[in-house]
């Protein structure tokens, strides 16, 4: 291992660290979503003055609003253990069935990206949920047996990007489903507040304004774009985040007015400049950006079509109106042949 390797460990540390001394421990520090801490904070008082574990909690959403601290925060409110793992980790019924036997009573297991969990540890997953109990199947073929072990009771929070992947039965054994949606300025706006007074950032209001803007409606991408701009202001200002500091700042980082990145940059440029605004398949445009088509489709795409930059269609990717006017470029003229195209295809 190199010093390059050691710093970029200790960065990262370091990173993880605040990233979890932002995060609110309890549900009344949690911004926004006002409607799903309502929800919640009924759930999580009926259980504790019947003094049983909740229902099981289902929680859909982007990436960065919110899920996670959620989990931390429910277990933090019932006073109970936490347990963390993800969909992708548990390959096999047995990985399942090993995790759910150690569980203490009242624990709550927090179970991210669940839509990518294994079919058989799926299934397992149902009885689990329902009656507290996995069957562990001993041996193979005729002579196979399936002896039932008994689960302590627990609260599972699952948590997705991708709720339409979930199955019904899985999603039907949630007593609790709540949708985080994305965040608005003013709300983004308290969360940087918050973030700064944790963080000892000197933060104007219409830096916070200017920061929030750009944000994504994420409060993850409001806190990692306040940590840049703290590094900017403390490097090449006075230390004080104010809306020209934070214009400087996220025009060094590739941040523009919209909250565009460098990725989303290259997706609606390379459609508009080598492909005439498209339609283009997604292999072929992330071919052209050098990137998987996995992360356009996820990365990049959602923020660009809610910004109405970018439409799917039937025949691939298509650059709107507003695109080519953020970009300052002029859709070309559309030929013959495209308006024969288009009658056929229909709008």
């Amino acid at each position: 291992m190199t010093a390059d390797d050691v710093l970029t460990a200790a960065q990262i540390d370091d990173e993880q660290v605040v990233e979890a001394a932002l995060r609110p421990k309890i549900l009344d520090d949690f911004v926004g979503q006002e409607r799903v801490r309502e929800q919640l904070s009924l759930v999580l008082d009926a259980a504790k003055a019947r003094q049983r574990p909740p229902d099981h909690v289902l929680l859909s959403g982007s990436p960065g609003l919110g899920k996670t601290t959620l989990a931390m925060i429910i277990a933090s409110e019932l006073g109970a253990p936490l347990r963390i793992t993800s969909g992708p980790a548990i390959e096999r019924a047995g990985d399942l069935a090993a995790l759910l036997s150690t569980l203490t009573e009242g624990e709550v297991l927090f179970l991210d990206e669940i839509h990518r969990m294994a079919r058989p540890a799926e299934e397992m997953l149902y009885v689990a949920m329902e009656d507290f109990r996995v069957d562990v199947v001993i041996g193979k073929g005729p002579g196979a047996t399936a002896i039932p072990l008994d689960v302590a009771p627990f609260t599972l929070v699952g948590a997705t990007t991708r709720a339409g992947l979930l199955p019904g039965p899985l999603r039907d054994r949630f007593g609790f489903v709540a949708h985080l949606d994305f965040y608005s300025p003013e709300e983004l706006e308290r969360v940087l507040v918050r973030s700064a007074a944790l963080l000892g950032v000197p933060l104007r209001p219409d830096g916070a304004q200017e920061i929030s803007r750009r944000a994504r409606g994420t409060p993850r991408i409001a806190n990692r774009l306040l940590r840049r701009v703290r590094d900017y202001a403390e490097v090449r200002a006075d230390g004080v985040v104010t809306r020209e500091v934070a214009r400087a700042a996220l025009a060094v980082y590739d941040v523009d007015e919209l909250g565009l990145d460098r990725l989303d940059m290259a997706v609606l440029d390379a459609l508009m400049r080598r492909f005439g605004g498209g339609p283009v398949g997604l292999t072929t445009l992330a071919v052209a950006v050098a990137e998987e088509p996995e992360t356009v489709e996820t990365v990049a795409e959602p923020f660009l079509v809610r910004a109405g930059l970018l439409a799917r269609t039937p025949r691939g990717r298509v650059a709107t109106a507003a695109a080519w006017q953020h970009l300052g470029l002029r859709p070309p003229t559309p030929s013959a042949a495209d308006a024969v195209l288009f009658e056929v295809d229909g709008p």
